[in-house]
């Protein structure tokens, strides 16, 4: 991708496509789309809809469209999963690094403000995938998280497992480990990761299972595809540039779901502040959401207009899911000329006596008024109106509020009220909708490490003076970002050069009187420390005494933090800030010892959220070297796929890899050692 790439505009791939409506147009062009777009005048509107319905019979058809899968009832919720929570299995939401105990309690309370989910989806090997041999499977591999699949069985939610396609440094069946993986932790089905839709055995796998898992692709799936992936989430789908004070804008139509309107969508745009755009999409097409707002240990919160927004939407969805999945569908239709020229927009759900208009307000300012046209409204006697998403009275005129991006429910029953129509409408009431769009921050903290106890320090240490440093630091631009904040901000899909891209930054450091020591400690030194003191890690998962089979004075491994800080501790030291790692590397008499392994530092940090380490010194196993020949694959371009790995290979002092913090001893590596650090008397 050339440099010019302008990552805040959508590719030509993201936008929607034009329709012809003079003829069958581009029918190669309109099978691929993401979203059709709505014309901009709404006299055409209805040759659009034709267009669209004709395309759609036209297309089953052409595929031979079987729709055997959503005529299951054993996978049937699909249709009905609006709202999923993508979320890294070690968010400090969900697991206690303190305690080393999961809390999906905690996790359910502290995302109460999204109006709760339907699903969550359970990210668990990238970006930490690669920082030894062990495969995306390895790190499903964590005691007690079947019980956490369990716990969220019990309270009505789905739970899905995620795939990694492109890990392939170490062969292994992917279909077959994928589907034991699944049926192992009693998950629901698989989120597909880089792939619009999976290859004939990994489907033939997990539809083997009983219940059949339900497959959700990433981006666009084909129409042949769509009769064996039920979902998939809408990464990256542009809809009409907004906002817009005109017709222009108005929202589109999504292709997959017009095709099958069984089959879920979920939109999201992963680095995003602002998410009405999607919200609004959804909202008129009747599909979910994505919630991502920890993107891979960056955090992208969402704020809280969105949020309340959600809330409404998904809450509505839920209760009105039959018409949404089977009532009468049309796009675009019945909205009053004045609440069009203001850039408010709706779609029509009929089934029996109930209608349900889906409504949006594209505007930046609040719209007042008549949204249901005079003649739509005249046709409709009798029956009660309710604005099932605001909660708000409407009267005989039906005006109604529809909030400043965002959207509105109403909802007409010819004969009697439905309870839990009634209800839905009283819950959005009761339910304050917020205008703050502001976003909510959240800096990621260093904790500070405890000083050493010990006066005595070997006098092969490094002894650094206190005071001031500039120090260069570089990095590899990962999606995980570096120290705080996201790495794209309200951006399409990052592309090289800005993704993995050698990046690097100076940060200003004042360092104390410290030493360094100038070796790693060695598995002889540590089985030394695990006799002596009767050490036993508050989590035995992959902790080996001593390190592994390696000679005595080979640097140990397999530690964790947690591990080394004892160590350390029982010595009377601590660990080295990656800072004075770094500024002890550059000084004479640093070593490091064979094979070469990471550093621990004491450059842990949290924003409450991802907890997260800075590692040093790189290590002898590069993924991206591995099977490739001497002279090919210097750069990631070279081994497609392998960038999505963590960095390896003999690294430069000033190279520093953001690892994330997993808990229950799978943070521990064989790639990962530690040496320790003594505060001196300034």
């Amino acid at each position: 991708m050339s440099g010019d790439f302008d990552p805040l505009v959508p590719r030509p791939i993201d936008r929607p496509t034009i329709v012809d409506l003079d003829g069958p147009g581009d029918v190669e062009a309109m099978d691929g789309t993401k979203i059709f777009a709505a014309p901009d005048d709404p006299a055409d509107w209805p040759r659009w809809r034709a267009q669209l319905a004709a395309w759609r019979d036209g297309a089953r058809t052409r595929v031979g469209y079987d729709d055997a899968a959503y005529r299951d009832d054993r996978t049937a919720w699909a249709s009905r999963y609006f709202s999923v929570a993508l979320t890294w299995l070690w968010d400090e939401r969900l697991f206690d690094h303190a305690t080393q105990r999961f809390t999906p309690g905690r996790f359910v309370v502290e995302t109460a403000h999204f109006g709760g989910f339907d699903a969550i989806v359970l990210w668990h090997a990238y970006p930490i995938i690669g920082i030894d041999e062990r495969t995306q499977y390895d790190f499903y591999d964590v005691p007690g998280l079947g019980d956490l699949v369990a716990w969220f069985h019990d309270r009505g939610l789905r739970v899905f497992v995620d795939y990694n396609p492109w890990d392939t440094v170490t062969p292994y069946d992917h279909a077959a480990e994928t589907r034991a993986a699944a049926v192992s932790l009693g998950a629901d089905g698989v989120f597909l990761d880089t792939m619009k839709e999976g290859g004939a055995e990994l489907v033939a796998a997990l539809r083997s299972t009983d219940p059949p898992m339900v497959l959700e692709g990433e981006s666009k799936v084909s129409l042949a595809r769509i009769a064996d992936h039920q979902i998939s989430w809408a990464q990256w789908f542009a809809d009409a540039v907004q906002p817009v004070p005109t017709a222009t804008g108005a929202p589109g139509v999504m292709r997959a779901h017009w095709f099958e309107r069984r089959h879920m969508q979920h939109h999201t745009r992963r680095w995003n502040r602002d998410h009405s755009e999607e919200l609004q999409s959804a909202w008129m097409n009747g599909v979910g959401l994505v919630v991502w707002d920890a993107v891979f240990g960056s955090w992208v919160g969402w704020n809280d207009r969105d949020a309340s927004t959600l809330r409404a939407m998904v809450r509505a969805q839920r209760v009105l899911a039959d018409l949404l999945i089977d009532a009468d569908w049309t796009p675009l239709t019945d909205a009053s000329p004045e609440a069009m020229a203001a850039g408010v927009f709706a779609s029509r759900w009929t089934r029996g006596e109930t209608t349900l208009w889906t409504i949006v307000n594209r505007g930046v300012t609040d719209y007042t008024g008549l949204v249901i046209a005079d003649d739509v409204a005249a046709e409709i006697s009798g029956g009660a109106w309710l604005d099932v998403t605001g909660g708000r009275t409407v009267g005989a005129d039906l005006a109604v509020t529809v909030p400043a991006r965002g959207l509105l429910g109403l909802v007409h029953v010819a004969g009697a009220v439905a309870a839990e129509i009634t209800e839905l409408a009283a819950a959005a009431a009761a339910d304050e909708r917020s205008t703050d769009a502001s976003f909510p921050a959240r800096p990621a903290v260093r904790v500070q490490p405890a000083r050493s106890t010990s006066k005595v320090v070997p006098r092969t240490a490094i002894n650094l003076a206190p005071g001031r440093r500039q120090l260069t630091v570089t990095y590899r631009q990962r999606e995980t970002g570096m120290y705080d904040g996201a790495p794209y901000v309200e951006e399409w899909k990052p592309l090289p050069p800005r993704l993995h891209a050698a990046m690097s930054t100076v940060v200003d450091v004042e360092v104390g009187a410290v030493a360094v020591a100038s070796l790693e400690v060695t598995v002889g030194q540590f089985a030394r420390f695990v006799d002596e003191s009767g050490y036993v890690p508050a989590v035995g998962n992959r902790f080996v005494a001593g390190g592994d089979t390696r000679s005595a004075e080979a640097p140990v491994v397999n530690v964790s933090l947690a591990d080394a800080r004892a160590y350390a501790a029982w010595v009377g030291a601590r660990l080295p800030t990656e800072h004075e790692w770094q500024l002890a590397a550059n000084a004479e008499g640093f070593h490091r010892a064979e094979p070469l392994v990471w550093n621990w530092t004491e450059s842990e940090h949290t924003d409450g959220i991802t907890r997260f380490v800075m590692l040093k010194g790189g290590s002898v196993y590069d993924p991206l070297r591995v099977g490739v020949p001497d002279g090919a694959g210097e750069d990631p371009a070279d081994t497609p796929g392998r960038e999505w790995y963590f960095d390896g290979g003999a690294r430069e002092p000033e190279f520093s890899a953001k690892l994330l913090l997993a808990g229950l001893g799978v943070e521990r590596s064989p790639q990962i050692g530690f040496r320790i650090a003594w505060d001196l008397e300034a």
